[in-house]
């Protein structure tokens, strides 16, 4: 009871003490504005100031002036009158938090390290001016990024209908009944390859959506539908992302012994393949096309890609996600992942109708003698010498198809 009694005693005091430091200056104001000051609290305590802090000072919220702005002169007033009136209003300050400033923020640095900063630092980019940083990143996926990696994967896709409309696909179409004795693929390779493609197209798929469906998807669906879609596919893009991380993992392990480089490589190169001589050139499991793929459109874009991704999940411990990072690791994945679909279109086109055989090859595992004398001569020469085994599974190559009975139309 006597500590009650005391508290409530000291604040009686604090409260009289408030009233007689306020009291002068109630006089002392002009007799204009009796109704500011009648509607003022005469008991307000007085609140202690924060800690003084470098950059922009915080300011007391019960010593701003919030009627300051009725003063006739208002406009008029200098930087120190209104620095008086209203601390956190003025051109310096202003200019400070525009120039990056950071100042005090009462959350702590764990959770909001950047709480205490309206506008990044200057920077300069590759491609942008010297700005803030926000803008600086703004200028840089917009001006470059966007635009020349769109032009990027048109230029490809036109090169290779240009390509297939004048050239045609390389190799020679096999009868359905033709034998296929030679295991290429085994199912473990199908199973790790084909995770890791439908990983990649979800991603490819979503992400370009992403980054230019504004430009070819709100023109047709309108504003509401393009951006649930585009929303829908973010998460898409967030939970397939680990998937074709572990996948990749997979892949790059698994095929990795047959694409480091040989002798027969830099003839093949020398020759481009034979792509427009039609003149098929020896190579082992994996020519040196092949192996270009492996290492600059699979594992080391994809490891960028992957690394980046985990960044922007914010998956990685211990890592403290500012925007300045977060923006440098989105330019990353960006520039990795445009190379990186380019590349792997080229792959799609080969893989698909830009050869003969070779779709066959990774959708059942096995290819024919014919085949593979033609388009990997040196392999084929290694499993016939009993170097390779012809079949590195187990499993028996599969029947060949009977022959389609002429007329008949099934």
């Amino acid at each position: 009871m006597l500590s009650l009694l005391r508290a409530a005693l000291l604040s009686l005091g604090c409260v009289g003490a408030a009233w007689a430091q306020s009291a002068p200056e109630a006089a002392s104001a002009p007799a204009a504005a009796p109704a500011v000051e009648s509607a003022a609290p005469a008991s307000t305590p007085a609140t202690a100031a924060a800690p003084a802090m470098p950059g922009v000072k915080s300011a007391n919220i019960f010593e701003i002036g919030p009627d300051a702005a009725a003063d006739p002169g208002y406009a008029n007033q200098t930087n120190g009158e209104r620095n008086r009136v209203q601390p956190g209003n003025n051109a310096p300050m202003w200019r400070a938090v525009g120039g990056g400033v950071t100042g005090y923020s009462s959350l702590p640095k764990s959770e909001a390290p950047e709480a205490g900063n309206l506008i990044q630092p200057m920077v300069q980019y590759p491609g942008s001016r010297f700005t803030s940083a926000g803008e600086a990143w703004r200028q840089v996926r917009n001006h470059w990024l966007l635009p020349y990696g769109a032009a990027l994967l048109g230029i490809v896709v036109l090169a290779l209908a240009i390509l297939f409309f004048t050239s045609g696909p390389l190799g020679h179409k096999e009868p359905k009944d033709t034998a296929r004795p030679i295991e290429r693929f085994t199912p473990f390779e199908r199973a790790a390859h084909w995770v890791n493609a439908a990983a990649f197209v979800a991603l490819a798929i979503s992400g370009l959506t992403m980054a230019f469906g504004k430009f070819f998807l709100q023109p047709v669906l309108g504003l509401h539908l393009a951006g649930w879609l585009t929303y829908a596919l973010k998460y898409v893009h967030n939970f397939v992302g680990p998937a074709f991380a572990v996948s990749l993992l997979v892949v790059i392990l698994t095929f990795i012994k047959d694409n480091f480089a040989s002798l027969a490589d830099f003839t093949w190169l020398r020759k481009l393949g034979g792509m427009f001589s039609h003149e098929q050139v020896p190579s082992h499991r994996f020519n040196a096309g092949e192996k270009g793929i492996f290492w600059w459109a699979v594992t080391i874009p994809g490891l960028i890609v992957v690394a980046s991704g985990l960044v922007l999940n914010k998956l990685v411990p211990g890592l403290e996600y500012l925007r300045g990072d977060m923006q440098i690791a989105h330019m990353i994945h960006l520039t990795a992942g445009l190379f990186m679909m380019a590349l792997m279109i080229g792959h799609i086109y080969m893989g698909t109708v830009g050869m003969y055989g070779a779709y066959s090859a990774m959708k059942t595992g096995y290819v024919s003698e014919e085949w593979a004398r033609e388009h990997h001569q040196l392999w084929y020469d290694d499993i016939v010498a009993g170097k390779i085994p012809a079949q590195r599974s187990g499993q028996s190559a599969p029947d060949p198809v009977p022959p389609t009975p002429a007329g008949s139309t099934t």
